[in-house]
């Protein structure tokens, strides 16, 4: 089954320290674009999900977001003196330029400044990462789950505007028989209009039409279009991750259409080309947002 590139999918694991928060969204994309916000400490396992993102994702833009808060204030946050002590440097020269006094809160106010309160650093030992490292993996699995269900919703629109094309090329065997007709008509009519006094070879005229006709003749056309639709329907069916596989089949419906329309030459054929076309130009919207 087809799966959709628009996916979602939220995990909360716990250590004895941390609560970590991991958020994926995915987006159609036509390679693997991915955005990562992980917290300083973690920089360096940055890689790792990035191959596992590759592997179990495969393509989309997929944001993906690790939110590290500790359980205990102790560990929370660190205190820049430096940093602190620089902005009082700063307040007390400022203080003594406009002979304004210093402020009585300047402590909180120092708090606040940019760079004083810091997340606390610390290298995430083997066990703590096991345990984010198994969240990244349940929550790509919750993705690929909102994935599948999102690809089952599209998969009979699919279904029904291939069959639409393959009920409309049924309609076009109606027209067919009078079009060769209609064609020869057509052309005695405008020689005896254009040359009556003209004596006709009916022969060579037989066998001029007959090769005029062949060209007209759209039975290999009509085969590949049904072969097309069908092989289209099984690997919808069969198949996943089969996005640009689809795509190629869509250009090659389109390409019998195309055919089909330049051949017609019957306004009740041609009107159903462009409802053939239509089905198809519905069905290369939707084909954006398949994995």
């Amino acid at each position: 089954m087809i799966k959709s590139m628009t996916g979602y999918g939220k995990q909360i694991v716990e250590s004895a320290n941390r609560k970590y928060t991991i958020e994926i969204r995915t987006l159609n994309s036509k390679t693997l674009d991915l955005n990562m916000r992980f917290p300083g400490s973690m920089k360096d396992k940055e890689i790792e999900i990035r191959n596992l993102m590759a592997q179990e994702l495969e393509r989309g833009k997929v944001d993906v977001l690790l939110v590290m808060e500790e359980k205990s204030s102790e560990g929370a946050v660190q205190i820049n003196t430096t940093m602190a002590e620089h902005y009082y440097q700063l307040v007390k020269k400022l203080s003594e330029n406009t002979g304004e006094p210093m402020p009585a809160d300047v402590l909180s106010i120092l708090l606040k400044m940019p760079d004083v309160l810091i997340p606390k650093e610390f290298d995430a030992d083997e066990t703590e990462w096991a345990i984010v490292l198994n969240g990244f993996r349940q929550t790509v699995e919750l993705v690929n789950q909102f994935r599948a269900q999102e690809g089952a919703v599209l998969t009979p629109g699919f279904q029904q505007h291939v069959q639409e094309i393959l009920n409309l090329l049924t309609e076009v065997d109606v027209f067919e028989s009078d079009r060769v007709a209609k064609v020869k008509e057509r052309i005695l009519l405008t020689l005896s209009k254009q040359a009556p006094d003209v004596q006709l070879d009916m022969n060579r005229l037989e066998q001029e039409m007959i090769y005029y006709v062949e060209k007209l003749d759209i039975t290999e056309e009509k085969v590949r279009l049904k072969n097309n639709c069908t092989y289209f329907l099984e690997v919808l069916e069969n198949e996943s991750s089969v996005g640009k596989k689809l795509g190629f089949i869509a250009q090659e419906i389109g390409r019998e259409i195309n055919t089909l329309g330049s051949k017609a030459n019957n306004s009740d054929m041609q009107r159903l080309v462009v409802l053939m076309k239509d089905e198809l130009e519905k069905i290369k919207e939707q084909l954006f947002n398949i994995l």
